[in-house]
């Protein structure tokens, strides 16, 4: 009685035992022996494809022991860049909010966080380019009038800069 219970059972486990040791590496074939004939540099591998550096937002710059994308990292990286901002510390501000970026490239709140970090230091430059940047990634953002009002503001504050 207890055989026919398990009976439709038992292939199932077979079959989740194949998929576990095919993907954990057990079932792989042995490697294959290159053959000598051959010739020295027909074996040699080609070379990798050079990253593309157009995403100014990659998670390149981390170390090595860091994933490229966190984006746990990346929310607690606000979290403590918004309370150096609390502080007055806008360089450690600024300085967590460009690791938020990196930990998750392509998200906008970080960009807007380091806007008003830029521009309550005075770099009015940088903070246009970030809030620029967060408008293009998020440009339906519940703020986004604010933040083109704020925009405008910084630009003619830089042409009467440039002026003087």
């Amino acid at each position: 009685m207890l055989g026919t219970k398990f009976a439709g059972f038992v292939p199932w486990l077979a079959v989740l035992g194949a998929l576990w040791m095919a993907g954990s590496g057990y079932a792989q074939d042995p490697p294959q022996q290159e053959s000598s004939s051959k010739p020295p540099d027909a074996a040699a591998p080609t070379p990798a494809k050079k990253p593309d550096k157009s995403n100014k937002d990659s998670a390149t710059k981390n170390a090595p022991d860091q994933p490229m994308w966190d984006p746990l990292r990346a929310e607690k990286d606000i979290e403590v860049g918004e309370h150096y901002m609390h502080k007055g510390d806008y360089d450690a501000a600024i300085d967590r909010f460009q690791d938020a970026i990196e930990a998750k490239p392509g998200y906008a709140i970080p960009f807007r966080y380091l806007g008003e970090a830029q521009e309550k230091k005075g770099l009015k430059k940088q903070a246009i380019k970030s809030y620029q940047r967060y408008l293009d990634l998020y440009p339906r953002a519940e703020d986004a009038a604010k933040i083109k009002k704020k925009l405008e503001k910084l630009y003619k504050e830089v042409e009467r800069e440039k002026k003087d």
